[in-house]
Protein backbone atom coordinates (compact mmCIF):
# COMPACT_ATOMS: atom_id res chain seq x y z
CA UNK A 1 0.00 0.00 0.00
CA UNK A 2 1.32 3.41 -0.86
CA UNK A 3 0.57 7.06 -0.26
CA UNK A 4 -1.13 8.85 -3.14
CA UNK A 5 -0.83 12.39 -1.78
CA UNK A 6 2.42 14.27 -2.29
CA UNK A 7 1.80 17.85 -1.21
CA UNK A 8 5.17 19.32 -0.21
CA UNK A 9 4.08 22.81 0.81
CA UNK A 10 1.03 24.60 2.11
CA UNK A 11 -0.03 28.26 2.15
CA UNK A 12 1.26 30.34 5.02
CA UNK A 13 -0.93 32.29 7.42
CA UNK A 14 0.06 35.56 9.07
CA UNK A 15 1.91 33.86 11.91
CA UNK A 16 4.36 32.17 9.58
CA UNK A 17 2.91 28.72 10.23
CA UNK A 18 1.15 26.50 7.72
CA UNK A 19 -2.57 27.06 7.30
CA UNK A 20 -5.05 24.32 8.05
CA UNK A 21 -6.81 22.84 5.04
CA UNK A 22 -10.38 23.86 5.82
CA UNK A 23 -11.78 21.26 3.40
CA UNK A 24 -10.78 18.46 5.78
CA UNK A 25 -12.97 18.43 8.90
CA UNK A 26 -12.93 14.72 9.67
CA UNK A 27 -9.83 12.62 10.20
CA UNK A 28 -11.31 9.91 7.97
CA UNK A 29 -10.93 12.31 5.01
CA UNK A 30 -7.68 14.13 5.81
CA UNK A 31 -5.10 13.67 3.06
CA UNK A 32 -1.50 12.79 3.83
CA UNK A 33 1.01 15.57 3.20
CA UNK A 34 4.79 15.64 3.27
CA UNK A 35 7.47 18.05 4.38
CA UNK A 36 11.22 17.63 4.16
CA UNK A 37 13.37 18.71 7.09
CA UNK A 38 17.06 18.02 7.59
CA UNK A 39 17.04 15.34 4.90
CA UNK A 40 13.99 13.43 6.17
CA UNK A 41 10.66 13.41 4.34
CA UNK A 42 8.02 13.39 7.06
CA UNK A 43 4.44 12.26 6.41
CA UNK A 44 1.75 14.09 8.35
CA UNK A 45 -1.95 14.89 8.50
CA UNK A 46 -3.09 18.28 9.70
CA UNK A 47 -6.69 19.37 10.26
CA UNK A 48 -9.18 20.97 12.61
CA UNK A 49 -9.96 24.45 13.84
CA UNK A 50 -7.16 26.93 13.22
CA UNK A 51 -5.21 27.54 16.43
CA UNK A 52 -1.95 29.36 17.11
CA UNK A 53 -0.73 26.42 19.20
CA UNK A 54 -1.45 23.06 17.54
CA UNK A 55 -1.66 19.67 19.23
CA UNK A 56 1.00 17.29 17.89
CA UNK A 57 0.42 13.55 18.40
CA UNK A 58 3.09 10.94 19.18
CA UNK A 59 2.09 7.36 18.36
CA UNK A 60 2.54 3.98 20.04
CA UNK A 61 4.93 1.08 19.29
CA UNK A 62 4.86 0.21 15.57
CA UNK A 63 1.92 2.57 15.08
CA UNK A 64 1.37 4.87 12.12
CA UNK A 65 -1.08 7.68 11.51
CA UNK A 66 -3.68 5.07 10.55
CA UNK A 67 -3.67 3.77 14.14
CA UNK A 68 -5.30 6.87 15.62
CA UNK A 69 -8.99 6.76 16.51
CA UNK A 70 -10.99 9.13 14.26
CA UNK A 71 -13.52 9.72 17.05
CA UNK A 72 -10.76 10.95 19.37
CA UNK A 73 -9.07 13.15 16.80
CA UNK A 74 -12.31 14.59 15.42
CA UNK A 75 -13.38 15.65 18.91
CA UNK A 76 -9.99 17.20 19.64
CA UNK A 77 -10.04 19.01 16.29
CA UNK A 78 -13.27 20.85 17.11
CA UNK A 79 -11.24 23.32 19.20
CA UNK A 80 -7.71 23.25 17.79
CA UNK A 81 -5.36 22.28 15.00
CA UNK A 82 -4.41 18.61 15.31
CA UNK A 83 -1.28 17.17 13.68
CA UNK A 84 -0.61 13.45 13.39
CA UNK A 85 2.73 12.41 11.87
CA UNK A 86 5.04 9.49 11.25
CA UNK A 87 8.39 10.09 12.91
CA UNK A 88 11.63 9.38 11.08
CA UNK A 89 11.66 5.95 9.44
CA UNK A 90 8.12 5.09 10.56
CA UNK A 91 5.61 3.90 7.92
CA UNK A 92 5.37 6.63 5.25
CA UNK A 93 8.25 8.81 6.49
CA UNK A 94 11.71 8.33 5.04
CA UNK A 95 14.94 7.49 6.84
CA UNK A 96 15.94 4.99 9.49
CA UNK A 97 14.12 4.84 12.82
CA UNK A 98 16.60 5.61 15.63
CA UNK A 99 16.88 3.28 18.63
CA UNK A 100 16.62 5.87 21.41
CA UNK A 101 13.73 8.02 22.52
CA UNK A 102 16.01 11.05 22.77
CA UNK A 103 16.93 10.75 19.09
CA UNK A 104 13.24 10.32 18.22
CA UNK A 105 12.47 13.51 20.15
CA UNK A 106 15.22 15.36 18.30
CA UNK A 107 13.69 14.22 15.00
CA UNK A 108 10.23 15.32 16.16
CA UNK A 109 11.64 18.75 17.01
CA UNK A 110 13.04 18.94 13.46
CA UNK A 111 9.62 18.09 12.06
CA UNK A 112 7.77 20.63 14.21
CA UNK A 113 10.27 23.36 13.42
CA UNK A 114 10.04 22.44 9.74
CA UNK A 115 6.33 23.25 9.87
CA UNK A 116 7.23 26.70 11.19
CA UNK A 117 5.94 26.36 14.74
CA UNK A 118 7.70 27.94 17.69
CA UNK A 119 5.38 26.46 20.35
CA UNK A 120 3.13 23.38 20.37
CA UNK A 121 1.10 21.23 22.72
CA UNK A 122 1.90 17.52 22.58
CA UNK A 123 0.06 14.27 23.27
CA UNK A 124 2.28 11.22 23.61
CA UNK A 125 0.70 7.77 23.78
CA UNK A 126 2.63 4.69 25.00
CA UNK A 127 6.23 4.93 23.71
CA UNK A 128 5.10 8.23 22.22
CA UNK A 129 4.83 9.41 25.82
CA UNK A 130 8.48 8.54 26.38
CA UNK A 131 9.42 10.52 23.27
CA UNK A 132 7.28 13.37 24.60
CA UNK A 133 9.19 13.32 27.90
CA UNK A 134 12.49 13.60 26.03
CA UNK A 135 11.06 16.50 24.05
CA UNK A 136 10.08 18.24 27.30
CA UNK A 137 13.58 17.69 28.72
CA UNK A 138 15.68 18.50 25.68
CA UNK A 139 13.51 20.99 23.76
CA UNK A 140 11.58 22.65 26.59
CA UNK A 141 10.95 25.94 24.79
CA UNK A 142 9.14 24.16 21.98
CA UNK A 143 6.33 22.83 24.22
CA UNK A 144 3.57 24.70 26.04
CA UNK A 145 1.62 21.79 27.62
CA UNK A 146 1.88 18.00 27.42
CA UNK A 147 -0.46 15.01 27.73
CA UNK A 148 1.20 11.72 28.69
CA UNK A 149 -1.19 8.86 27.96
CA UNK A 150 -0.57 5.21 28.82
CA UNK A 151 3.13 5.73 29.30
CA UNK A 152 5.89 5.54 31.92
CA UNK A 153 9.00 7.33 33.16
CA UNK A 154 12.51 6.13 32.44
CA UNK A 155 13.25 3.21 34.77
CA UNK A 156 9.56 2.83 35.53
CA UNK A 157 7.98 -0.15 37.24
CA UNK A 158 7.55 -3.44 35.40
CA UNK A 159 8.39 -2.11 31.95
CA UNK A 160 10.60 -5.07 31.04
CA UNK A 161 8.59 -7.66 32.94
CA UNK A 162 5.57 -8.15 30.73
CA UNK A 163 4.13 -11.63 30.32
CA UNK A 164 5.72 -13.60 27.44
CA UNK A 165 2.40 -14.03 25.65
CA UNK A 166 1.89 -10.25 25.68
CA UNK A 167 5.35 -9.65 24.22
CA UNK A 168 4.68 -12.30 21.55
CA UNK A 169 1.46 -10.58 20.46
CA UNK A 170 3.03 -7.10 20.44
CA UNK A 171 5.97 -8.24 18.28
CA UNK A 172 4.23 -10.49 15.75
CA UNK A 173 5.67 -9.85 12.27
CA UNK A 174 2.18 -9.12 10.96
CA UNK A 175 0.00 -7.47 13.58
CA UNK A 176 -3.68 -8.38 13.48
CA UNK A 177 -6.41 -5.92 14.41
CA UNK A 178 -7.81 -8.51 16.80
CA UNK A 179 -4.52 -8.37 18.75
CA UNK A 180 -5.54 -4.90 19.91
CA UNK A 181 -8.46 -6.40 21.82
CA UNK A 182 -6.01 -8.30 24.01
CA UNK A 183 -3.24 -5.73 24.25
CA UNK A 184 -5.28 -2.53 24.57
CA UNK A 185 -8.56 -3.53 26.24
CA UNK A 186 -9.79 -5.31 29.34
CA UNK A 187 -11.33 -8.80 28.99
CA UNK A 188 -14.67 -7.55 30.32
CA UNK A 189 -17.66 -7.63 27.99
CA UNK A 190 -18.05 -3.84 28.01
CA UNK A 191 -14.37 -3.10 27.32
CA UNK A 192 -14.20 -5.67 24.49
CA UNK A 193 -17.37 -4.22 22.94
CA UNK A 194 -15.91 -0.71 22.98
CA UNK A 195 -12.65 -2.09 21.62
CA UNK A 196 -14.46 -3.61 18.63
CA UNK A 197 -16.19 -0.29 18.05
CA UNK A 198 -12.76 1.35 17.93
CA UNK A 199 -11.56 -1.18 15.35
CA UNK A 200 -14.68 -0.49 13.28
CA UNK A 201 -13.93 3.25 13.36
CA UNK A 202 -10.36 2.63 12.22
CA UNK A 203 -11.62 0.63 9.25
CA UNK A 204 -13.71 3.59 8.08
CA UNK A 205 -10.62 5.47 6.93
CA UNK A 206 -9.82 4.61 3.30
CA UNK A 207 -7.98 7.76 2.17
CA UNK A 208 -4.20 7.47 1.63
CA UNK A 209 -3.75 4.16 3.49
CA UNK A 210 -0.31 3.71 5.03
CA UNK A 211 2.08 0.77 4.81
CA UNK A 212 2.81 -1.18 7.96
CA UNK A 213 5.86 -0.05 9.89
CA UNK A 214 9.00 -1.95 8.91
CA UNK A 215 10.86 -4.65 10.87
CA UNK A 216 13.64 -2.07 11.30
CA UNK A 217 11.22 0.31 13.02
CA UNK A 218 9.94 -2.46 15.31
CA UNK A 219 13.49 -3.46 16.28
CA UNK A 220 14.63 0.12 16.91
CA UNK A 221 11.55 1.06 18.92
CA UNK A 222 11.81 -2.19 20.86
CA UNK A 223 15.42 -1.47 21.82
CA UNK A 224 14.52 2.07 22.84
CA UNK A 225 11.71 0.75 25.01
CA UNK A 226 13.88 -1.90 26.69
CA UNK A 227 16.61 0.65 27.38
CA UNK A 228 14.01 3.07 28.76
CA UNK A 229 12.81 0.42 31.19
CA UNK A 230 16.29 -0.76 32.16
CA UNK A 231 18.04 2.57 32.77
CA UNK A 232 17.28 3.73 36.31
CA UNK A 233 16.51 7.31 37.22
CA UNK A 234 17.16 7.39 40.98
CA UNK A 235 14.48 9.45 42.64
CA UNK A 236 13.08 10.22 39.18
CA UNK A 237 15.20 13.36 39.10
CA UNK A 238 14.72 13.79 35.35
CA UNK A 239 10.99 14.09 35.84
CA UNK A 240 11.47 16.72 38.52
CA UNK A 241 13.23 18.92 35.96
CA UNK A 242 10.07 19.19 33.84
CA UNK A 243 8.20 22.38 34.70
CA UNK A 244 5.49 22.26 32.02
CA UNK A 245 1.84 21.61 32.88
CA UNK A 246 1.22 17.91 32.23
CA UNK A 247 -1.92 15.81 32.12
CA UNK A 248 -1.15 12.16 32.92
CA UNK A 249 -3.82 9.64 31.91
CA UNK A 250 -4.26 5.88 31.73
CA UNK A 251 -6.64 2.98 32.02
CA UNK A 252 -7.27 1.21 35.31
CA UNK A 253 -5.24 -1.87 34.30
CA UNK A 254 -2.62 -1.18 31.63
CA UNK A 255 -0.76 -4.43 30.79
CA UNK A 256 1.59 -2.69 28.34
CA UNK A 257 2.74 0.24 30.49
CA UNK A 258 1.62 -0.73 34.01
CA UNK A 259 -0.80 1.83 35.41
CA UNK A 260 1.31 2.41 38.53
CA UNK A 261 3.72 4.31 36.28
CA UNK A 262 1.08 6.96 35.65
CA UNK A 263 0.94 7.59 39.39
CA UNK A 264 4.75 7.75 39.50
CA UNK A 265 4.66 10.38 36.76
CA UNK A 266 2.00 12.32 38.65
CA UNK A 267 3.98 12.15 41.90
CA UNK A 268 7.26 13.38 40.44
CA UNK A 269 6.31 15.94 37.82
CA UNK A 270 6.20 19.47 39.21
CA UNK A 271 2.89 20.51 37.66
CA UNK A 272 0.83 17.42 36.84
CA UNK A 273 -2.79 16.28 36.90
CA UNK A 274 -3.84 12.62 36.85
CA UNK A 275 -6.88 10.98 35.20
CA UNK A 276 -7.58 7.23 35.36
CA UNK A 277 -10.45 5.57 33.48
CA UNK A 278 -12.48 2.57 34.74
CA UNK A 279 -12.58 -0.94 33.29
CA UNK A 280 -9.92 -0.06 30.72
CA UNK A 281 -6.34 -0.77 29.78
CA UNK A 282 -3.65 0.62 27.50
CA UNK A 283 -6.22 1.71 24.92
CA UNK A 284 -8.38 3.71 27.32
CA UNK A 285 -8.20 6.74 24.99
CA UNK A 286 -9.81 4.64 22.23
CA UNK A 287 -12.32 3.09 24.65
CA UNK A 288 -13.48 6.52 25.87
CA UNK A 289 -12.48 8.77 22.93
CA UNK A 290 -14.96 11.60 23.42
CA UNK A 291 -14.57 11.70 27.21
CA UNK A 292 -10.78 11.67 27.02
CA UNK A 293 -10.84 14.37 24.34
CA UNK A 294 -13.02 16.53 26.59
CA UNK A 295 -10.57 16.13 29.47
CA UNK A 296 -7.65 16.97 27.18
CA UNK A 297 -9.44 20.08 25.92
CA UNK A 298 -10.24 21.26 29.46
CA UNK A 299 -6.58 20.83 30.38
CA UNK A 300 -5.25 22.62 27.29
CA UNK A 301 -7.78 25.46 27.55
CA UNK A 302 -6.99 26.39 31.16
Amino acid sequence: LGITSACLSLPQDGSGTLSVNSSARNYELVRTQFIESNGTRYAYRRFGKESAVPLVLFQHFRGSMDNWDPALLNTLAQERTVIAFDNKGVSSSSGTTPDSFKAMADDAAEFISGLGYKKVDILGFSIGGAVAQELLLNHPNLVRKAVLAGTAPQGGEGLNERRPEIVALATRPSSELEDFLTLFFEPSESSQKLGRAFLDRRRQRAVDPEPASSPQTMAAQGKARRDWGAIPDPGFQRLKRIEHPVLVANGSNDIMMPTINSYILFQNLQNAQLALYPDSGHGFLFQYPELFAQHVSIFLNN
